[in-house]
């Protein structure tokens, strides 16, 4: 990008180049521990298609300001927007329909098909993770293709804790073994030590060296070309789809949705509210109250 060029600007995002071939998409609502609302969803996909199409760009990091990486999904609320406030990207439409058909359609644009979307993006990404990963963090990690992470990271589910079976771009097994992926999901907390152990994170270093040895990272990758890396990327990803992937991911998205079902006949709310820390369920009793 030349002098002359300006980087697109976001509400929750920051994007910049900060070594050649390299886009870096921060997310930047460190007040809210980056926790990822609507307006965050559609900024990062803006972002990557931004990166993607530019024929300089071989490598993107996904990086986080603050503490922590992110505290996952934004159960607060997304400031009165609804989905009518931004594009759609995928095939699924009608989100206000009534009962589970508004829900599933909603969940899968905002979750499992944009996160599927973006893990098959062209260029391969590094998710540069510190500080706590929660639960819809996850899914922002496991969709790039390496993860580095600070030794005082943790990768932490706490979908089970909340009467669930996990997220939506439900990748556990398939990062880290079925029976590891068992306990973590039931256990709720994975240090990065273990992480890396497991095979899930690629790297494990300090948190003071965590962004300049990302950007290392990135660089040493730009030094190959982007048919290699595209295609190395893409050969991957084919290989575990083969395997099943896919399909045991599609099958736990719809037992996800059951599990919205359940909640809403058991206790009226599609999360179970006796779950939620006292500052979510006062957002929470708020949003049930005018729906």
């Amino acid at each position: 990008m030349t002098e002359t060029q300006k980087f697109p600007t976001f509400e929750t995002i920051l994007y910049d180049e900060p070594r050649p071939a390299v886009a870096r998409v921060t997310l930047n609502r460190p007040d809210k521990r980056n926790a990822q609302n609507m307006q965050m969803t559609y900024d990062i996909n803006a972002a990557y298609d931004h990166a993607v199409r530019q024929p300089h760009i071989k490598v993107i990091v996904l990086a986080a300001n603050g503490k922590h990486f992110s505290s996952g999904h934004d159960l607060g609320g997304d400031s009165s927007k609804t989905w009518r406030d931004y594009p759609i990207v995928g095939t699924w439409t009608n989100f206000d329909l009534p009962g589970a058909e508004g829900r599933y359609s909603r969940e899968m644009e905002i979750y499992l098909e944009i996160t599927e979307r973006w893990r098959n993006l062209s260029k391969p990404i590094i998710a540069q993770v510190q500080g706590k990963c929660v639960t819809g963090g996850l899914m922002l990690a496991w969709c790039s293709d390496f993860i580095i992470a600070s030794d005082d990271a943790q990768f932490i589910c706490t979908s089970t804790k909340m009467g669930g079976t996990g997220v939506e771009f439900w990748a556990y097994p398939w990062e880290i073994g079925p029976r590891r992926a068992k306990q973590w999901m039931l256990m709720g907390e994975l240090s990065a030590e273990k992480a890396e152990r497991f095979g899930m994170v690629n790297e494990v270093v300090p948190r003071a060296e965590l962004e300049k040895y990302t950007l290392d990272f990135a660089e040493r990758l730009t030094a190959h070309t982007s048919w290699t890396l595209n295609m190395t990327k893409a050969a991957v990803n084919q290989t575990q789809d083969i395997q099943g992937r896919r399909n045991s991911m599609q099958y736990a998205f719809a037992v996800h949705q059951l599990g919205h079902a359940h909640r809403v006949l058991v206790h009226g709310a599609a999360i179970d509210p006796n779950t939620l820390p006292d500052n979510i369920r006062v957002h929470f009793d708020k949003r049930q109250a005018r729906a």
